[in-house]
């Protein structure tokens, strides 16, 4: 192939399509099911909002404002990027096979951003603070002068006996729905995702399927929860419930640019001068941020 100007467009339009095709065909990420996105517009985007849960109540009187509590939580957008080197004699020699296969991973890769920020939240939530000044999993979370309300186990998911999955499984139902917002009105929080790493698939799966738990007794606990099992949880003992059932979700992809692509095809820049080659790849702003930690909740499985 002559390399000229169009035959480089011509590449680089294949490339491109090819990108936004693997983009495009990864709608039903996971990370919909327990985060929400919300849209940033600057450097850095300042989550207040999340201090309050605004709820309907009567309206006697004047409106009741819902006014922020003095909690700042600002999260600051990270730059991500994945790059293509196109070796000008692969034009000429019209061997570009393997750079749809590469534009294609690299789609896909891009589609995968935000599940990847998402379970890192996951991952750090018991350690990583959430706008309170507390880690997301927390015993300790600030309730508007009430008792502080806790979202952090640390007991085992078992199925070996009805006792144990009380409390374990039970233990975390129960303190999920029993979350009250600051006005002690309850949220009426449903855990329907049990969030588990590969290592407790089996175990979680049977814990909201089978009939009867291994000391024969009638598992309460079926049809309760929707298992969800993600490889990069790196834990291999901890598991979370999720509300998923809600527009508002526990954890927050923060969006500031979309996954864009990016491309280097001048005929006279110093890369094709140099280094023989043009350069096609994808750049995208974002970061994951916490949401409502009513919303969730965390085993360390360690106990």
């Amino acid at each position: 192939m002559l390399v000229n100007r169009s035959a480089v467009a011509e590449v680089f339009r294949n490339l491109t399509a090819t990108f936004n095709k693997a983009l495009a065909g990864n709608k039903g990420s996971m990370w919909r099911k327990i985060a929400m996105r919300v849209p940033s517009g600057s450097a850095e985007t300042l989550h207040q909002w999340v201090s309050r849960f605004p709820q309907m109540r009567e309206w006697i009187g004047e409106k009741e404002l819902q006014q922020l509590r003095a909690f700042k939580y600002a999260v600051q957008n990270k730059d991500f990027e994945t790059t293509i080197e196109v070796q000008r004699n692969d034009i000429e020699d019209d061997n570009l096979g393997i750079y749809a296969a590469q534009a294609m991973a690299a789609g896909e890769s891009a589609a995968c951003l935000p599940d990847d920020l998402v379970m890192g939240l996951v991952n750090d939530g018991f350690k990583a603070k959430c706008f309170d000044g507390k880690a997301f999993f927390s015993t300790q979370h600030p309730h508007a002068g009430k008792a502080a309300f806790s979202n952090k186990g640390t007991k085992a998911l078992d199925i070996s006996t009805l006792d144990k999955a009380k409390e374990s499984y039970g233990a975390a139902r129960t303190a999920m729905r029993l979350a009250r917002d600051d006005a002690g009105r309850p949220l009426n929080v449903n855990p329907t995702i049990l969030l588990a790493p590969p290592a407790l698939e089996d175990t979680a799966n049977a814990l909201v399927t089978v009939d009867r738990l291994e000391d024969g007794k009638a598992n309460i606990y079926k049809g309760t929860a929707t298992v969800l099992c993600d490889a990069r949880l790196t834990s291999a003992t901890a598991w979370f419930l999720i509300d998923g059932g809600r527009s508002v979700k526990p954890f927050i992809y923060q969006e500031r640019k979309a996954p864009k692509v990016v491309q280097l095809t001048g005929m006279d820049s110093d890369q094709v001068f140099l280094r023989k080659s043009y350069l096609f790849g994808a750049e995208a702003r974002a970061a994951g941020a916490y949401g409502f930690p009513q919303f969730a909740y965390g085993s360390t499985g360690e106990a």
